[in-house]
């Protein structure tokens, strides 16, 4: 069941209530509070406002799913063009000023969004029904509450993970003395979220209670997982002003065991959240063919509407036609560096899910590209059901922030942490995931590190293989200060694999596939010399011979450590706000 975020008391509340954007407010009216925040349906458009700009292009929809994450070891965004564009490929090449058109949007959306989530957290606890009220109203009012506290986190989570320091302000601005707010300390930021989702988790219902309906709407299980990523992040390294160096706090210990103790909890709780036995599935049969993971993996998703949000498989993903439209559609923008293809075991299933070597013919059957154009793959307009039926970039499928097997992976990394290597309960985790992905061959894993490092390396490996695609990779890398060494590291193997040098040296310089086929059929094999002879039905197109040097250069091009791990701030918003400093030496 799709959240419908688009009713006319939301609209109210979205020109009445909220700020037109960040230090450029437009105050509300203690009338239109109180009218807003009377009663439980009002009070649920209201946070289900604070919901939507979720959705919008300036973020989940288009920019901080599919740009802002983009390039790292895995995938690479907008290829180059002849200059600098100051806009996408700039964005993904690190080549970043603070005049860059893909910056103040998302900026001033996350800020729109903590204004709404602001608004309810004020108002929603202040009504009288909330302590008065009968049974059934109380517990609604609660979860709302809960639901906004949660909200407010993921706006502030991702503008401390790509600009750091901010200002920040946790009442609504016609609230706030003064709306020129210098930057605020990240774990200042952090150490409120944290204390808030606390707050939260005891508020709202898990998912499948009695009474709670099958939507898109924050539960238990998600602000629990939330709550144990950000506590990750918190014990990460990051990008500091004063030292302008790559730095984690002395005390980051305690926030691991944070996040152990809320991912042990719901792992408890497998008749809420557990792994989809097959990985496809999370996304052909779920989130691509608009349905809820029945399992409960998807923990928290980001819900799309359709001609209206989402250009997750338009944007990335496989190209495609529709009936009735001769051109061919999608930008296909995000492509596979192909050491990450490469990197997959060959009986990982979540290699052929998570890439995509095709484009679709308008028969539907399917046209394989030379290597270095394979793209993402967990959002393919040809796996949507029903198919596209226009040609609207907003294909709505919804964009997923939080998996099980994320909880898993993170029980299993602060585990390792706490315990100077992993115990039993974290190697199970581990492998949890890991069988899943080479389901059917489960006694072909490989065998599990034991000693502390090993198995951090593992792990590092794994949430590579289990989340490519998903805007997960490069923050990973972050908090680790490992982004800059995998940059480097992708790029000297690419360069091997040009080379055709070892362990790239056996690899195919062309592949033959079967023509006229619904589905990648190849005619030889991935991690072989290429027969001399082409089969009868078969085509032929380059692979390891499609790499350049132009291609490498291509990765992460202007990657600076110690700066480029952050943004600058939008350049509009230093001229909006004369307290607002640029740093990291930007």
């Amino acid at each position: 069941m799709k959240i419908i975020y688009y009713t006319g008391c939301i609209a109210m509340l979205m020109t009445a209530v909220a700020c037109k954007k960040f230090l450029d407010k437009e105050p509300s009216s203690a009338f239109d509070e109180r009218y807003i925040f009377s009663d439980v349906p009002n009070a649920t458009s209201a946070v289900i406002g604070a919901y939507e700009p979720l959705t919008h292009q300036q973020a989940y929809g288009s920019r901080l799913s599919l740009m802002y994450p983009y390039d790292n070891d895995e995938m690479i965004g907008v290829t180059n063009t002849s200059a600098p564009d100051n806009s996408s490929r700039d964005l993904s090449r690190y080549n970043l000023q603070a005049t860059n058109a893909q910056l103040p949007g998302p900026f001033q959306q996350l800020y729109l969004g903590i204004e709404r989530a602001n608004t309810c957290i004020k108002n929603i606890p202040a009504m009288d029904l909330y302590s008065k009220g009968s049974a059934a109203e109380q517990q609604q009012l609660r979860r709302l509450h809960g639901e906004a506290l949660t909200l407010r986190a993921q706006y502030y989570f991702e503008l401390i993970r790509n600009w750091g320091d901010v200002p920040a302000q946790f009442e609504p601005s016609i609230d706030q003395p003064d709306l020129f707010l210098a930057k605020t300390d990240r774990d200042t930021i952090y150490g409120r979220m944290l204390s808030d989702l606390k707050m939260a988790a005891d508020l709202v219902p898990w998912r499948n209670e009695p009474g709670v309906a099958a939507d898109e709407r924050i539960t238990k299980g998600a602000v629990k997982g939330l709550r144990a990523r950000i506590a990750l992040f918190r014990g990460g390294y990051s990008l500091r002003r004063a030292s302008r160096k790559m730095e984690r706090t002395a005390d980051y210990i305690e926030y691991y065991k944070i996040a152990r103790d809320e991912c042990a909890d719901i792992m408890q709780r497998r008749d809420k959240h557990t792994l989809n036995p097959v990985f496809q599935a999370v996304f052909k049969d779920g989130l691509d063919a608009y349905k809820l993971d029945p399992y409960g993996e998807v923990m928290f998703e980001i819900a799309m509407a359709v001609g209206l949000t989402g250009n997750l498989g338009y944007y990335d993903g496989p190209r495609f036609f529709v009936a009735g439209n001769a051109g061919q559609l999608g930008n296909s923008s995000i492509r596979v560096v192909p050491t990450y293809f490469y990197s997959f075991d060959s009986l990982d299933t979540r290699r052929d899910v998570t890439t995509a070597p095709y484009y679709n013919n308008a028969d539907k059957t399917k046209t394989v590209q030379t290597m270095v154009n394979m793209v993402s793959g967990k959002f393919r307009a040809d796996w949507i059901t029903p198919a596209p039926a226009t040609t609207a970039q907003q294909l709505g499928i919804n964009w997923p922030v939080l998996r099980f097997s994320d909880v898993l992976l993170m029980f299993a990394e602060a585990d390792n942490e706490l315990n100077n290597g992993p115990t039993a309960a974290a190697i199970a985790a581990y492998e949890e995931v890991r069988k899943r992905g080479f389901k059917g061959n489960e006694n072909k894993i490989g065998q599990t590190p034991s000693t502390k490092e090993t198995f951090f390396n593992a792990l590092v490996a794994e949430r590579s293989f289990e989340f490519g695609g998903e805007g997960i990779r490069k923050y990973d890398l972050i908090r680790w200060n490992l982004l800059y060494q995998k940059i480097q590291e992708t790029r000297a193997n690419y360069t091997k694999m040009m080379n055709r040098e070892p362990p790239y040296n056996n690899l195919p310089q062309a592949m033959y596939y079967k023509t006229g086929s619904s589905a990648v059929i190849w005619g030889n094999s991935l991690y072989q010399p290429t027969p001399a002879t082409l089969p009868a039905g078969y085509a032929k197109v380059s692979w390891t011979s499609s790499i350049t040097a132009s291609w490498i250069t291509n990765v992460a091009q202007l990657f600076v450590p110690n700066r480029s791990e952050l943004l600058p701030i939008p350049q509009t918003s230093l001229e909006a706000n004369h307290k607002l400093t640029q740093d990291y030496g930007y």
